[in-house]
């Protein structure tokens, strides 16, 4: 175990939400074996010669639009000219700069609607350069050497308190890190992580590569973990104020919206992000239970992940439920694809009106200029398992600082309405529910923050 990471216990265990086992519900559906395969690589690695073929594809654009549609602004030309030129290492660096979870952004990031989406090569032949495969090849060959490419600055005797160990929280502790102030990372969760370690499909993000990642970050230095530490359980937000020269809020998104609907209590239901955890954290996936038929309820990405790894534990029937039109799903198009080849069935234009001993009732929507209508047109979908996807909410929201639809208030810097105060990743307002994007937030305000504590802003 690093030094640097401690929590209250450290010979706990990681403890997540113990599924309710009812009727319907069953372990090992398929063969553990069988199992593990499907929750393989989803997207193998390039080996060295595939990563250079895939490298000269690149027209190394001058003004490129792949940079452009990159949240945290990699050069994708340079470091894929690197990696052509056969320096993984130095096109690592490149990506690190500017987005230290590369590595895992890699794996999970859209690229298929980004940096993959703008590129001329997609444009011109239907065909993009594998930007996020690419990246991947070089990140990992780095990671592989045990190589931290940066070094932490002269101590500057300043102490920021982050809290909440998930993306922003480490891009932005890391950033501080470097920059020569001594950074304290408070997490609510028995493990360091966050979205990383607990919010994403298992078959992206294989073994334990999320703690991986983290310890390899660490090596900077001035960095410490303190788990099992909740804001307005374990810490204040006042004291902090006064123990530290700055704050980070990068809390996530730990309260799930309720479906609002007659029998949404029974056990049978259950919010999808503490399925995917479950997942995430079993040792054995062959003993997570799972419905012969399940539902899932929402559009983005979350209820893609759910219904995909519910396929892939081996239930029979895995349907997912949306209000709208499939266009306005927030997952993609993509996703919505690879959803459909494994065997899940994509429903539209139906809102749920009541969870039954059966299954659940639907009723049919229009969505017209007036918003969504619910007509008088109803069916019932068998299940024994739903899945809740309708969205995430600010758990328990700090006094003082100015919330506006559930999320918290910042400027272009990250600042919240408190001064010496600043938030980013999926708790700040603005933000696109995206790894990379909280990644590139809580740099952002690292660089803010050390130009206050250096009286330079």
């Amino acid at each position: 175990m690093n030094p640097c990471f401690t929590c209250e216990n450290d010979n706990r265990e990681a403890k997540v939400p113990n599924s309710v086992l009812t009727p319907g519900m069953a372990a090992g559906r398929l063969p553990a074996a069988e199992i593990a395969a499907n929750f393989a690589d989803h997207i193998p690695p390039l080996d060295a010669h595939e990563a250079r073929v895939a490298a000269d594809r690149c027209y190394f654009c001058h003004d490129a639009p792949c940079v452009t549609a990159c949240p945290t602004s990699i050069d994708i030309p340079l470091f894929i000219r690197q990696i052509s030129t056969g320096t993984p290492e130095a096109a690592a660096r490149t990506i690190l700069s500017q987005n230290i979870l590369g590595g895992m952004c890699a794996r999970v990031c859209p690229t298929e609607t980004l940096c993959e989406q703008a590129c001329v090569r997609e444009e011109a032949e239907g065909k993009p350069v594998e930007i996020g495969r690419l990246q991947r090849f070089a990140t990992d060959t780095l990671m592989a050497k045990g190589i931290h490419p940066f070094v932490r600055a002269k101590a500057t005797g300043r102490k920021v308190a982050v809290v909440g160990a998930g993306p922003a929280g480490l891009a932005c502790a890391h950033r501080l890190a470097m920059k020569g102030h001594d950074v304290v990372i408070f997490d609510a969760r028995p493990k360091a992580g966050g979205l990383n370690e607990y919010g994403l499909a298992a078959y992206k993000a294989v073994g334990r590569f999320a703690q991986d990642e983290l310890e390899w970050l660490l090596k900077i230095g001035g960095i410490t973990i303190q788990t099992g530490k909740a804001l307005g359980r374990d810490l204040l937000l006042s004291d902090l104020q006064r123990q530290y020269h700055a704050v980070f809020l990068g809390l996530g998104l730990a309260g799930v919206n309720a479906l609002k609907v007659p029998g949404e209590d029974k056990p049978i239901v259950r919010p999808a992000v503490d399925f995917i955890a479950d997942l995430r954290q079993a040792a054995d996936r062959s003993s997570v239970p799972v419905g012969r038929n399940v539902v899932v309820i929402g559009g983005g990405m979350t209820a893609v992940d759910a219904a995909v790894q519910s396929r892939l534990l081996g239930a029979e029937t895995v349907t997912i439920v949306y209000r709208r039109g499939q266009e306005r799903m927030a997952a993609s198009g993509y996703e919505q694809d690879h959803a459909t080849s494994a065997g899940v069935r994509i429903v539209t234009h139906a809102a749920p009106l009541a969870v039954r001993d059966g299954g659940v009732e639907f009723a049919y929507t229009q969505d017209g200029p007036d918003g969504l209508k619910v007509t008088d047109q109803t069916f019932l979908l068998p299940a024994d398992q739903v899945l809740t996807a309708i969205g995430q909410t600010l758990s328990g929201a700090p006094d003082g600082l100015e919330v506006q639809g559930g999320k918290i208030v910042v400027d272009a810097h990250g600042r919240t309405s408190v001064k010496g105060i600043w938030a980013g990743g999926d708790c700040a307002l603005g933000g696109e529910d995206l790894t990379v994007t909280a990644v590139a937030q809580g740099r952002d305000a690292a660089e803010d923050i050390d130009a206050v504590l250096k009286g330079a802003a």
